[in-house]
C-alpha cells in the first residue's frame, strides 16, 4: 500500500502493489499459456513426423525382400513363440539374436561380440525366457508405470550388462571402466522382448529433434517416452494397429523405435547433402 498527495492535500491510499501483482500474475499466465500452445504445436509436429517415420520404416520391410528391416520380426517372432515353448531351443534363439544384432550394427569392428561366436549370447537367451519376464514381452507404455514392471526391466537389463562385462574385458585384456554401451543391451531388448527402443545413433537424433527425452540412457529416458505415447496414445495406435505381419502385432516401443530412428536417419542423410 502507498500513500500520494491528492489534489486537495488529502493523503490518498492507492494499492500499486496489488495492482503490479496482478499485472505480473496475468503475464506470466499468458507466458504459461503461449508455452503450452508452442509445446503443444511442436508435439503435433513431432507425432506427424513420427507416424510417417514409422510408416516409412514399416513399408520398407514390406517391400524389400529379405532386406534388414526384417530381422527385428524374424526374432521377435521366435522369441515370442518360445515363451509358450516349454523347452524353448536356445541354441537357435541364440543365432537369431545374433544375426538380428549384425543386421543392425552390433558386430562391427569395434565391438567386442566381433571376438565371440553366437553361443556367447545363450545365458542371456537363458535369463530373458524366465516367466518374471513375461510381463516385458510386448509390454504397453502405460504399464512401465508400475513399480513391479520396473524392476523386472532393470533387472533384466542390470544382467545382461553383468553377463556383458567380464567378456568384454578379456576381449579387449584389460579392465574396462565405462558401463557396456546401452545400445547393445536397448537392441537386444528390443529384439527379444519389445519393451524398449533401440538407443542408437539415429534414434537419439530423432528424439533431440523434438527434445521428447533425454539424450543420456536413463530410467527417466523410458518413463518420458512412457509420457509422450500415454500423451498422444489415440493417434499412435491408430497408426500401429495397421503395423503387423501375419500373427505378428507390432508392440508400441517398436512404434516409437522406427519412427524415431526414421526421422533422426533422415535428418541425418539432409545434414550430410
Amino acid at each position: 500500500m502507498r500513500h500520494v498527495v491528492g489534489i486537495l492535500g488529502r493523503n490518498i491510499s492507492c494499492d500499486y502493489d496489488s495492482t503490479e501483482k496482478r499485472g505480473s500474475e496475468f503475464i506470466a499466465r499468458g507466458l504459461i499459456s503461449m508455452l503450452k500452445v508452442r509445446r503443444a504445436r511442436e508435439h503435433m509436429d513431432a507425432i506427424d513426423e513420427l507416424i510417417n517415420g514409422a510408416k516409412t520404416f514399416y513399408e520398407d520391410a514390406r517391400t524389400s525382400e529379405n532386406g534388414r528391416s526384417t530381422s527385428w520380426e524374424h526374432c521377435y517372432r521366435v522369441f515370442r513363440d518360445a515363451r509358450i515353448d516349454p523347452s524353448p531351443d536356445c541354441d537357435y534363439l541364440s543365432l537369431h539374436l545374433a544375426f538380428y544384432l549384425a543386421s543392425w550394427g552390433m558386430y562391427r569392428g569395434s565391438s567386442f561380440l566381433l571376438q565371440k561366436d553366437y553361443k556367447v549370447l545363450t545365458p542371456i537367451v537363458e535369463k530373458i525366457l524366465k516367466p518374471e519376464y513375461d510381463c516385458l514381452f510386448g509390454v504397453a507404455c502405460v504399464s512401465l508405470r508400475e513399480s513391479e514392471v520396473q524392476e523386472r526391466y532393470t533387472n533384466v537389463y542390470d544382467d545382461i550388462a553383468e553377463h556383458f562385462r567380464p567378456i568384454r574385458n578379456e576381449v579387449a585384456g584389460r579392465e574396462v571402466a565405462s558401463s557396456v554401451s546401452p545400445v547393445l543391451i536397448t537392441k537386444i531388448l528390443m529384439g527379444t522382448l519389445g519393451c524398449v527402443p533401440a538407443y542408437d545413433r539415429f534414434f537419439q537424433d530423432g528424439v533431440a529433434t523434438y527434445k521428447v527425452t533425454t539424450q543420456e540412457y536413463s530410467p527417466e529416458f523410458v518413463l518420458r517416452l512412457v509420457d509422450f505415447y500415454e500423451e498422444h496414445n489415440d493417434r499412435l495406435e491408430e497408426a500401429r494397429r495397421g503395423m503387423r505381419t501375419e500373427d505378428l502385432i507390432y508392440p508400441q516401443m517398436k512404434l516409437l523405435d522406427m519412427g524415431f530412428w526414421q526421422v533422426g536417419f533422415e535428418k541425418d542423410a539432409g545434414d550430410a547433402k
